[in-house]
């Protein structure tokens, strides 16, 4: 199982529809620190329909205490638009958190630089600050899941390939 972590995330719905991402990859989603929203709302509901039951959503007080709850082992990819490396780069397995930042300034600088070796980016055109945090989110686990030949969801890309033949 990968793991979804939103560092103060600020807009409902992009935690709803992450939410349900995580209901349909078998991801868990952990939501750190302050939230600019109650999970309760219409809004986050709204958003991941009526998956939300299904999905498997962790609060944590900070991302040192996940981090402390995750094992010294576990790795901890940090994603943000300033990185170099690009999340191509990772060779993902499960278990993996896949870390992503608020919606309007990202991950705070002081984790970013006390992570330097794993923070990396989606590559845009200059002309655009940042995509979507759920979009973000679902690129991410969705190449983590390729690499891992969709083998954790029903059905194989190889057996879907050759059912289609």
């Amino acid at each position: 199982m990968f793991n979804i972590v939103f560092v103060e995330p600020e807009i409902p719905q992009n935690a709803g529809s992450t939410a349900r991402l995580c209901a349909a990859a078998g991801a868990a989603l952990h939501l750190v620190g302050r939230l600019g929203f109650r999970t309760d709302s219409a809004s986050v509901r709204r958003a991941g329909l009526d998956y939300w039951e299904h999905a498997r959503v962790e609060r944590h007080e900070s991302v040192e205490a996940l981090r402390e709850l995750a094992g010294a082992d576990a790795r901890f990819f940090y994603f943000s638009s300033s990185a170099r490396r690009l999340y191509t780069d990772i060779r993902y397995a499960p278990g993996d958190y896949l870390v992503f930042g608020r919606e309007s300034t990202g991950l705070p600088r002081d984790l970013l630089e006390r992570n330097a070796g794993s923070c990396f980016r989606i590559p845009i055109l200059p002309s655009v600050r940042s995509l979507n945090l759920a979009t973000a989110a679902g690129i991410v686990l969705y190449e983590a899941l390729r690499q891992q030949g969709f083998e954790s969801l029903a059905g194989s890309a190889t057996e879907t390939a050759a059912e289609t033949r």
